[in-house]
């Protein structure tokens, strides 16, 4: 995961102008190095649109209910939604037990919080992917939906630690949109992060452009199955799938929570800046 500076600036909560910048210049430049990933996510989709001629009908109905689950998601959260009770989980040295009060936080103090969450997941989805690769192509119908909770849950809680609550359905919309964009190619990534940078703006036209895009959420699903083509390949191989599966799962982990960590705190970052520019 990207280290960022944790120098805020000599008065916390004060963060300078300066450090702000400084600190969304860094957001800015992780967004331009995702540029070189387009080969290997290519790659990465032809194995499984080739086993695709071969897959049995109980593996299909499992990936017709992860369609279903990831829209019931978008409309209500469903069985995968965060809940803002679990603040003081986050920051358990300090007195905050309400989004607004994370509001205030010094960002270098929700950079912290992230930080643990994502370790902590990413031990979670090594341990995950090891008891799933151990059965091979059986197990692993079983290991993709695991993943993709894992994924919303960790997306979830940093949207929390920076202050923004799941709750609200726009803000289950960007969850998967950070989704959308690690399983994206280099053409996918540029649009996203186009919408993502006007979801805050004034125009609720932005929004309703990302909601647009969103109807068709199920390409979201096959492209964050097409991602792990050739990885997961080597998971059906029983009893070796489990290293493969430990390496893959922590791997998967350790991008979304780097992504949502990037673009939930460039929000954060933007908006602190647009205190010194009312």
């Amino acid at each position: 995961m990207t280290i960022i500076s944790k120098e805020s600036g000599e008065n916390g909560m004060n963060e300078s102008k300066e450090w702000l910048l400084k600190e969304l210049k860094a957001v800015e430049d992780w967004e331009k190095s995702q540029s070189d990933l387009w080969f290997w996510e290519k790659l990465g989709r032809l194995p499984f649109k080739l086993l695709d001629k071969w897959t049995p009908d109980f593996i299909q109905k499992k990936i017709g209910t992860l369609l279903d689950e990831l829209g019931q998601y978008i409309q209500t959260g469903g069985r995968y939604l965060s809940s803002v009770s679990n603040i003081p989980n986050y920051y358990p040295l300090l007195d905050v037990q309400t989004l607004d009060q994370v509001k205030e936080l010094p960002v270098s103090t929700m950079d912290a919080a992230v930080e643990k969450i994502a370790n902590n997941r990413k031990k979670l989805a090594t341990v995950q992917g090891a008891s799933t690769g151990i059965g091979g192509v059986f197990t692993l119908t079983v290991d993709i939906p695991l993943l993709l909770s894992l994924q919303l849950k960790t997306l979830q809680d940093i949207a929390i630690c920076y202050g923004y609550d799941p709750n609200s359905k726009e803000e289950r919309l960007f969850v998967v949109k950070c989704l959308q964009f690690v399983s994206s190619d280099i053409v996918g990534k540029q649009a996203i992060l186009a919408q993502l940078s006007q979801f805050d703006g004034p125009n609720a036209a932005s929004k309703r452009e990302v909601l647009s895009e969103l109807q068709g959420w199920r390409e979201v699903v096959f492209s964050y199955r097409d991602q792990f083509g050739w990885k997961k390949l080597f998971q059906m191989i029983p009893i070796a799938g489990l290293v493969f599966g430990a390496f893959i799962n922590r791997s998967a982990v350790n991008d979304i929570a780097e992504a949502g960590n990037m673009l939930y705190r460039k929000r954060r970052l933007i908006e602190r800046l647009g205190q010194y520019n009312p």
